[in-house]
């Protein structure tokens, strides 16, 4: 059976990662989570003293980026890859909000992007991957051969956040959330370089009154259809 390239973009906290780590375990693909990447550059520049909330210094991240080194790993016991950053395991700490508050600031960098778009483009050589993020389908890999643009209700993206950090122990107020939902949609948007934008070939999913399984066999039936050459 032929292996395509699947790329899923969208919205923060529309369950592009979910859906496609759970696509990639049930076709046998390499799964590569774009958006972890782009948090561990920016864990980086937190701990160096380059981004803060009244400061970010942008020529010293460019000239820093030789020192990043990024590397995906998964062991038997996790569900998952973790992302690794000069050697360190950092899954758990790129996915609370400050880290949240950051990164779209630092996807905005070219050089970054430059970066991580050659690294993930490595990834997808042999095909038979699933990658999600926000330019997947327009920058990475514009001949996917299958392309899903996934959305949401701000509201609703905001309620699932809410509860993944709640259940993570973070003291955190919806309207928080909300705020940073929205800023990051405005930045990712708008930036000049490699803008969210739905590709002309991508499915569009709007998950907002969908479950976890729901949106799975939806993602899966448009997979193994493209697998088939039905569509």
């Amino acid at each position: 059976m032929q292996k395509i390239t699947i790329a899923i973009d969208g919205y923060s906290s529309t369950g592009k990662s979910t859906v496609a780590k759970q696509l990639a375990d049930h076709l046998g693909y390499v799964y590569v989570d774009s958006g972890a990447m782009y948090r561990a550059v920016t864990l980086y520049a937190m701990q160096k003293g380059i981004i803060s909330k009244k400061h970010f210094d942008v020529e010293k991240l460019k000239k820093s980026l030789s020192e990043i080194h990024l590397k995906f790993h998964k062991e038997a016991a996790w569900n998952k890859a973790h992302i690794f950053l000069n050697g360190k395991d950092v899954e758990d700490k790129i996915r609370n909000l400050e880290v949240s508050e950051f990164v779209s600031p630092i996807a905005t960098i070219h050089e970054v992007r430059a970066k991580l778009v050659a690294q993930q483009q490595q990834m997808g050589l042999e095909k038979g991957v699933v990658m999600d993020g926000r330019d997947i389908g327009t920058v990475v890999f514009p001949r996917a051969e299958l392309k899903i643009f996934m959305n949401a209700s701000a509201e609703e993206r905001a309620q699932r956040r809410y509860k993944e950090l709640l259940a993570r122990g973070e003291k955190i107020h919806l309207d928080e959330v909300l705020k940073n939902i929205q800023e990051r949609d405005h930045i990712d948007t708008t930036r000049a370089d490699s803008p969210l934008l739905q590709a002309k070939d991508a499915i569009v999913i709007d998950n907002s009154e969908m479950n976890l399984q729901d949106q799975f066999h939806t993602v899966l039936q448009l997979a193994k259809d493209r697998i088939a050459g039905r569509i």
